[in-house]
Formats: C-alpha cells, sequence, structure tokens
C-alpha cells in the first residue's frame, strides 16, 4: 500500500489496518506508531518532570508556592481542554488537529527548556497542557477511522495504549538520569525529538470521512472548559495547600457552579457539547465510571508511594524512578492483552476484574501500618494497582470506542479523559494527604467497590 494510498480518502481501506497484526503493510504500522507516539508525549509530560523538581528549586530559586504549578500547570490545562478538544476534532478532523498539537508541542518543549524564571515556565507547561489537550481525543478518533471492525479496533486500543504506556513508564527513570547527565532543562528536550518524527509519520494517516458538521456550542464549550479546569485547578490545590484553603475551596465552589450552569445551558441548546443521547447509552456510562475510579486509585496510589519510598528510605531522583516500575512497566505490556480480552469477552468483564483489582488493592493496603510496613506487602499493593489500571483504563477506552456513534468519536474520547484527569487529580489531592497507607487502602476499598456495583449496575443490560 502506498502513501499515496494512505492518504486517500476514497482509497482507504481501514479495516484492512490492524497494528497488532504483524502481517500488516509496513506503511500501516508506520501510521499506527505515529498515533501511538503522540499519546506516548502526553504521558511521559505528566510524569518525567517530577523528579526534577528539586534541581529546578536549586537552579531557579522559585517561591515555595511556585514550585508545584511548575508541574501541575500542564495537568489543569489538559484536563480542562480535553472535551473542547473532542469536539473540535471531530468539527475540523482529527487528523488537522492532531498534526498541529503536534507541532506545538515540539515548539513549547523547547521553550520550557529555555525558560529564564519559573513563571515562564509556569507559563510554558499551560501551554503544552493545551497542545496535549489535542493530541488525545485526535489520535483516538483517528485510531477508529483505521479500525472500524470492533474486534479489531478493541485490539488495536489495547496496543496503542501499551505503547502509550511507555511514556508513564519511562518518565520517572528517564526524567532521573536526564536530571542526573545535564539537569532538569534536558527533561524538556527529551520531547522535540518525539513530536517531529510523530508529524512526520502522521502524513501518512488518512483523512477521515467528514462528518456532517454540528453547530458549535460556544457557552458549553466554556462552561465545559471552565469547570473542568476549575475542579482540577482546585483538587490540586487541596493536595499541596489542604482542603481548607481558599485557593482549594473558591475554584471548586467555581467548578460545582459551572457544572450546573453547564447542565441548564444544555438543556436548552440544540446540539449541546456533550449530547445527552452519548450519555443515555449505559455501556458510556459503565466506561466513564471505570475510567475515573481507576485513575483515582492507580495515579492518586502512585504519587502516595513515590512520597512515601522517597521519604522513608531517601531514594536519589533515579532510583525513585526505578521505584516505581512494579507500578508502571505493567502499562507498557497488560494493555496488549487487554485488548485481546476486550475483543473476546466484551468489556463487560474486564472492568469488573480492574475495579475488583481496585478493591484488592485497598484491602492489601490496609494492614499496612506504622513507619516501614513490609516491603513485600507494599510491592503486591502496587501490583494489585497496576492490574486495575491496565485492565480498566485501556478497557475503558475500548469500551467507549465500540459504543460511542462514530460522528461522536473525538468528542466521547474527549469526555472519557477529561473525567479520567478529574479522576487523576483527585486520586493525588486525596491520597497524596492521607498520613499512613492504611489510610488510603480505606479509601481505595471504598471507591473500588462503589465502582463495581456501579458498572455492574451499567453493563448489567446491553445498551
Amino acid at each position: 500500500m502506498t502513501t499515496k494510498a494512505l492518504t486517500s480518502e476514497s482509497r482507504t481501506r481501514p479495516s484492512d489496518i490492524d497494528p497488532a497484526d504483524a502481517s500488516s503493510p509496513h506503511p500501516s504500522r508506520l501510521a499506527f506508531m505515529g498515533i501511538a507516539a503522540g499519546n506516548l508525549l502526553v504521558l511521559l509530560d505528566t510524569s518525567i518532570l517530577n523528579v526534577a523538581v528539586p534541581d529546578l528549586q536549586h537552579s531557579l530559586h522559585p517561591a515555595p508556592a511556585a514550585v508545584p504549578w511548575a508541574v501541575d500547570a500542564y495537568t489543569v490545562v489538559f484536563a480542562g481542554l480535553l472535551l473542547a478538544a473532542g469536539v473540535l476534532a471531530d468539527r475540523w478532523g482529527p487528523r488537522r488537529v492532531y498534526r498541529a498539537a503536534l507541532a506545538a508541542f515540539a515548539v513549547l518543549s523547547t521553550l520550557c527548556a529555555a525558560a529564564p524564571e519559573v513563571g515562564t515556565l509556569i507559563a510554558g507547561r499551560a501551554l503544552l497542557g493545551a497542545a496535549g489537550a489535542g493530541l488525545v481525543p485526535a489520535s483516538l478518533a483517528l485510531l477508529i477511522a483505521l479500525n472500524p471492525d470492533p474486534a479489531r479496533r478493541t485490539r488495536a486500543i489495547g496496543a496503542w495504549a501499551a505503547l502509550s504506556g511507555l511514556g508513564a513508564a519511562a518518565g520517572p527513570v528517564l526524567g532521573g538520569l536526564l536530571v542526573q547527565l545535564g539537569g532538569w532543562r534536558l527533561v524538556f528536550l527529551a520531547a522535540p525529538p518525539i513530536a517531529l518524527v510523530a508529524l512526520a509519520l502522521s502524513r501518512l494517516l488518512p483523512t477521515p470521512p467528514r462528518q456532517a458538521a454540528r453547530a458549535l456550542d460556544r457557552p458549553g464549550l466554556l462552561l465545559s472548559t471552565g469547570a473542568l479546569g476549575a475542579l482540577t485547578f482546585g483538587l490540586v490545590e487541596a493536595g499541596v495547600s489542604g482542603w481548607g484553603s481558599p485557593l482549594a475551596l473558591v475554584p471548586l465552589a467555581l467548578a460545582v457552579v459551572a457544572f450546573a450552569a453547564l447542565t441548564v445551558v444544555e438543556r436548552r441548546v440544540p446540539t449541546p457539547v456533550l449530547p445527552s443521547s452519548l450519555l443515555a447509552l449505559p455501556r458510556v456510562r459503565a466506561a466513564l465510571v471505570a475510567a475515573a475510579v481507576s485513575c483515582f486509585a492507580y495515579f492518586g496510589g502512585l504519587y502516595l508511594l513515590d512520597l512515601w519510598l522517597q521519604h522513608t528510605y531517601r531514594l536519589s531522583p533515579l532510583d525513585a524512578g526505578l521505584a516505581s516500575l512494579p507500578m508502571t512497566l505493567p502499562v507498557c505490556v497488560m494493555p496488549f492483552f487487554t485488548g485481546r480480552l476486550v475483543a473476546r469477552h466484551g468489556a463487560r468483564p474486564v472492568l469488573l476484574a480492574g475495579m475488583s483489582a481496585t478493591v484488592l488493592a485497598g484491602l492489601l493496603l490496609l494492614p499496612a501500618t506504622g513507619h516501614r510496613p513490609p516491603l513485600a506487602l507494599v510491592l503486591v499493593a502496587e501490583l494489585a494497582l497496576a492490574a486495575a489500571g491496565t485492565l480498566s483504563i485501556p478497557g475503558a477506552a475500548a469500551q467507549m470506542a465500540v459504543a460511542a456513534p462514530t460522528e461522536l468519536a473525538a468528542t466521547s474520547q474527549g469526555a472519557l479523559n477529561g473525567i479520567r484527569q478529574a479522576g487523576s487529580a483527585l486520586g493525588v489531592a486525596v491520597l497524596g494527604t492521607m498520613s499512613t497507607l492504611s489510610a488510603a487502602g480505606v479509601v481505595v476499598l471504598a471507591a473500588g467497590v462503589l465502582a463495581v456495583a456501579l458498572v455492574e449496575r451499567a453493563t448489567a443490560k446491553r445498551a
């Protein structure tokens, strides 16, 4: 298959493109890698800077209150814009949005590396979050267009999640290595080469058939972006300053008001930003619940255990990254199998297994009392959290890809990833403030039990 054929809408045969099939034509595999590389960048940037914070403090001498936002400005803007990015990708075309976001990511990462002071770095990180928001729903919409057959699609999403998971696994280790080699600025220079390679490979992507353009719901976009951004900001600040801080309470209150206003506005517009017909599908609701709870437990647990291990054992940046491998390394492997499990058995048993692993992780953390609980117990709890994340997160993406209408592919994935980010921020804010691993176990257990009940109810009857 030639490049011209791949980029021609009339001659492309998406059903022939299966990245999990070793016999796929070489250009097809390269096109898939171009899609996976974009999401790898997003996950890499969520974790690679964490271990560089001490070196950044030594270099830029920021005010203590500014330090967390050098990391979290990315997350807040990313979460706030995900739903809007999905809507715009459906409207303007995912290929166009994806390529523009890749180019922006390369440029902004370079500018962050050259930041002269922390205010400029925070602004650059916020803009990087906007570029990241453009990548995720657009990349999934392109993957769905490449694989219209449901079985092939779920396998492709599993492969996409596994390859993208290299970013989550490599982030702490690569960040620690780069800091030790040349300081925090090198951390930002890891992204541009990947972005440029992905941009070159994206030329092989076909242009999905254009759907009839929906009217743009500007009030809905503004309110949803403001609500998600304020919610994430408040949750992050709660983890930094405490739940009683005005900097946490005010944005959380604004988020509640914005969500309430969004509910009212969306009932009155003919084309809401998040159509009620989408949320009416039980399998869509199950995917949203599973994604939120699994990200709450996985990313909150990862953050908590990273802090706990560093404070208890005083690990170096590189050692701290290596210590996270029991939770991050399975992300590179398990989604391959998750996609095949969903293709063979459906998403329901996979999501329920993932939520059950969350329950197990909570139970394992319950006896982890005292200053130094047995490391073997912590390791098994990490593996249970890894199972929860690697089953539920790609399982939810596969469920959404099959359940959502094609014309809402990017919108639905934007909503899914928006709630994932909100769950992650809530997990960090809640679990990161726990004084003991046992207390965190109680919270994780309760969240897992609730999620099992909700997913079971939502998928009891197929939509």
